[in-house]
């Protein structure tokens, strides 16, 4: 039990999915926060809004082609959920206004966003399938390995498509090449040509 838990706390630390990030909004900025993230992956955001007075956030949740997953007008504190349907990049958007014109503070916010592995509730499932404490570690750890996977193989599949590409590429240049070396062959061979005709024309040469 021990070694699981010890097991489990060391692939946590080395392949976390959690971000969190705290920063300072001036009233009339928008500010955005963009990650990407894989298919088929449950994404918790958590958020929260220092107090102050006079001013209105907006918040917005959307992925690359526009799609809004989440809005809240005046945000305050909560929480928010979604599932990719494909590989996207995801933008978190808080806008901050003041009521009225003026100036104002500026607004502290907190967001959290967790995935994959980390968002699962466990006590949820373990309560729902009457598992033992045991049966929900190496469940964790089964999900956890194979969220490890699946990055694997998204790295493999990636890197067999940059040597797609690059051969590609290469190919490309190869051919370009040859065709640039015969069209300097025969412009050098029509220059010879012309002047040895020029020149046999001004009957400088037999």
């Amino acid at each position: 039990m021990d070694l699981l838990r010890k097991l489990f706390v060391l692939l946590s630390l080395v392949l976390t999915q959690i971000t969190a990030i705290q920063f300072h909004l001036s009233p009339n900025v928008k500010k955005c926060l963009r990650e990407e993230i894989h298919k088929n992956v449950t994404v918790i955001g958590e958020y929260e809004l220092s107090h102050a007075p006079g001013q209105k956030t907006n918040l917005h949740v959307t992925d690359s082609k526009g799609h809004t997953l989440y809005s809240k007008e005046e945000a305050e504190k909560g929480k928010f959920a979604f599932t990719t349907d494909d590989y996207d990049l995801f933008e978190v958007c808080f806008e901050t206004k003041m009521i009225g014109g003026g100036h104002g503070q500026d607004r502290e916010v907190y967001l959290s966003m967790k995935h994959g592995v980390e968002a699962k509730n466990y006590g949820d499932i373990a309560r729902a399938e009457k598992l033992k404490p045991l049966e929900v570690e190496l469940k964790r750890l089964e999900d956890l390995a194979e969220s490890i996977v699946n990055d694997f193989a998204y790295m493999r599949a990636r890197e067999e498509e940059m040597r797609g590409t690059n051969e590609s590429t290469h190919s490309r240049v190869l051919y370009f090449s040859i065709f640039s070396m015969f069209c300097l062959l025969g412009l050098a061979t029509w220059q010879v040509l012309y002047l040895r005709r020029f020149f046999k024309s001004k009957k400088l040469i037999e």
